[in-house]
């Protein structure tokens, strides 16, 4: 059986204020051309289909084209919800949409009921495992301290759980959202951490031919048999180095696997250059970036004037604007946001804590502010999945 596994859609999100819409429809004709012409059986979206849990009316309305050109190949898609997604939005409507063959997976307590496909070789059963906040799914999984790992592992238990009652030979495809131990971040994607801790190991997906991945964005491969596709657009300047593309996955009769990547379209490259303002506009070596889009870091000690505009003149699709001044590392003036570049927001707490009070907290007063910001995030997710 012929897969192609892609995630990360982000409908409706934009680059540095620059609309994506148009990138976003050209990757969908990409998309539904490449199923058509490579013979793919089963189209797997593992999550962030959209940006946002209120995704706006043109995000929908590509979604809603994007589910009639697949359907209309007659090729089935099996689709789960993702972090950035409200999994009951996009969920409505899902049993009139499986008799189209768009299979959408959004409900944890479905993780052990899979779509069923057949090839010549046999049956392919295809788990959607959404994206499981560990405060929310705690109970529907029974596990007692809400974490990733817990929660994963138990949807996964109740995928082997089924596999053992399907015919032998069956194949197994799970897709899901998680942040998974090995993989490499970018800017882009939404923090997950819960416990102080955001990625699980690659060994919870154990028994599945192949698990499609979605979360994080740039395509890579975690195991032989557990991999990301990435998303199939850029979406921070820290993916200006990703190759965007999918994965084309032929699973044999025995469950062996092939795959290949397919690029993606994208619609401008990226850049990001550093120096002095008059070094930038003056060195040669630049010209290879003039049409992409910039970021630039400027590190002049004094701030020039006008630098956006000088900048604009020799790179017209500037975006980002950055100052970061030569200076030594000990000097006072050093900018409060490059003193706290890298550090988790527990970090950040533990730091002002030990600036106020002359010593850092102790072990339960790092539990303390954990939990604390755990049940934020869970709060958060609680008022977006209500709204």
């Amino acid at each position: 059986m012929r897969l192609l596994h892609t995630s990360d859609w982000h409908l409706g999100r934009a680059f540095h204020r620059v609309n994506m819409l148009d990138a976003q429809a050209e990757f969908i004709g990409h998309l539904v051309t490449t199923v058509r012409e490579r013979g793919v059986d089963a189209v797997v979206v593992s999550g962030d289909v959209y940006d946002r849990a209120v995704p706006p009316l043109a995000a929908v309305e590509l979604f809603d084209d994007a589910l009639h050109r697949l359907a209309d190949l007659g090729v089935p898609t099996v689709m789960i919800s993702g972090n950035h997604d409200s999994a009951r939005r996009l969920g409505v409507g899902a049993g009139l949409i499986d008799r189209a063959g768009i299979h959408l997976r959004t409900e944890p307590s479905a993780c052990g009921t899979p779509v069923v496909l057949a090839d010549a070789h046999g049956d392919v059963a295809f788990y959607g495992l959404p994206y499981l906040e560990p405060a929310l799914v705690k109970d529907e999984f029974g596990v007692e301290k809400p974490g990733h790992e817990a929660v994963l592992a138990a949807a996964m238990e109740r995928v082997r759980a089924d596999l053992a009652t399907r015919a032998g030979g069956t194949r197994c495809v799970v897709l899901a959202h998680a942040f998974v131990t090995g993989g490499e971040a970018s800017d882009s994607e939404r923090d997950i951490t819960v416990g102080g801790v955001a990625a699980v190991p690659a060994g919870v997906f154990d028994g599945a031919d192949y698990a499609a991945l979605g979360h994080l964005h740039g395509s890579q491969t975690i195991t032989e048999r557990v991999r990301y596709s990435g998303s199939p657009l850029p979406y921070s300047f820290s993916e200006a180095d990703h190759r965007k593309s999918m994965w084309l996955v032929d699973l044999g009769a025995d469950g062996s696997l092939d795959a290949e990547r397919i690029d993606c379209p994208v619609p401008r490259a990226l850049a990001r250059i550093r120096g002095r303002l008059e070094d930038l506009l003056a060195d040669p070596e630049l010209a290879r970036h003039e049409e992409a889009w910039v970021e630039a870091t400027l590190t002049d000690p004094v701030r020039p004037a006008d630098p956006m505009a000088r900048l604009s003149e020799r790179f017209p699709h500037t975006l980002s604007l950055v100052f970061d001044p030569e200076r030594a590392p000990d000097d006072p003036d050093v900018s409060y946001a490059r003193r706290l570049a890298g550090r988790s927001d527990q970090e950040i707490a533990e730091d002002f804590v030990a600036h106020v009070r002359g010593a850092g907290p102790d072990a339960r007063e790092q539990a303390v502010l954990r939990d604390a910001f755990d049940a934020v995030r869970a709060d958060e997710a609680v008022h977006e999945v209500a709204r």
